[in-house]
């Protein structure tokens, strides 16, 4: 994003994100039977979880995507990538059956190779398209040519739906992919992408207490929501050389994530397990 609009621009971001996650959120109390199971989850703790937060981060990270965007092709573009996540993440998260399921991305391609498709498949499929879209939808900052820019959108959509999924696979453990969400805005609010970095801080702020407390989660539909959001700020953050160095990084880690637990790496390295445990029951 043009830094025209500045801390204006951050500061109506990160609020609209934290009062539409806030409201939605409580609404969605009064209108969802809190016995429906599809919206139920037990974590490692045994712990009752509402999986209510993710719809909730996703609405506010969409209306923060219009509030601070400065200008309608960026709007879009965060609109798209945040509403596309967590729209296929919902699908997976209400209606994937466990019977069948299929772990990790290895598990689901595997399963679209052979002709199946899961509910996991089409996320991974739905959400590649709806990068791939938001990407061609942000204003070409190169003037580049029809090959070198078709090479920049798959790069770029790559990256966002490399990122919507990597948050994901950290939200196995109350506040962990909203403090890394939060971690990895961080730096983006010194650049372009700063609306982008108050909105993720804004609606991160508005489910944290939740999340910690261990009577939400974000699923499969916040989680990928709010990587994507991250996606696009980091596609608008970076030059071309950049956005491939951390589409790079992030295939790395969803590739090591198929054999190593994050988990257990967070466990064995004190800082990492500092700020994993902070504010946790």
């Amino acid at each position: 994003m043009r830094a025209g609009g500045g801390s204006v621009r951050v500061v109506a971001a990160a609020l609209s994100a934290a009062a539409v996650t806030w409201g939605v959120r409580r609404a969605a109390d009064r209108l969802v039977d809190p016995e429906d199971a599809r919206w139920a989850r037990v974590n490692h703790r045994g712990a009752r979880l509402s999986l209510l937060e993710g719809p909730a981060v996703a609405a506010g990270l969409v209306a923060a995507a219009v509030v601070g965007a400065p200008d309608r092709r960026t709007a879009a573009a965060c609109g798209l990538a945040a509403a596309g996540a967590a729209a296929f993440g919902l699908v997976d998260d209400l209606t994937e059956d466990t019977s069948r399921s299929r772990k990790g991305l290895r598990g689901h391609l595997g399963a679209l190779v052979h002709g199946e498709l899961t509910t996991g498949g089409l996320k991974v499929v739905g959400i590649g398209a709806t990068s791939l879209v938001a990407a061609a939808v942000l204003p070409d900052r190169d003037d580049l040519g029809p090959v070198a820019r078709a090479v920049d959108v798959a790069v770029s959509g790559a990256l966002v739906a490399a990122t919507a999924n990597l948050l994901n696979l950290l939200d196995l453990r109350p506040g962990r992919a909203l403090k890394a969400g939060a971690l990895a805005g961080a730096p983006l609010l010194g650049g372009a992408a700063a609306p982008v970095a108050g909105a993720v801080l804004g609606s991160a702020a508005a489910a944290l207490p939740r999340d910690l407390g261990e009577t939400d989660m974000l699923g499969d539909g916040g989680a990928n929501a709010l990587g994507a959001l991250l996606g696009v700020g980091a596609v608008v953050g970076n030059g071309r050389a950049g956005r491939l160095a951390l589409l790079t990084a992030a295939v790395g880690l969803t590739l090591a994530s198929e054999r190593v637990s994050f988990t257990e790496v967070i466990a064995r390295t004190p800082v990492l397990r500092e700020i994993d445990a902070w504010g946790r029951r």
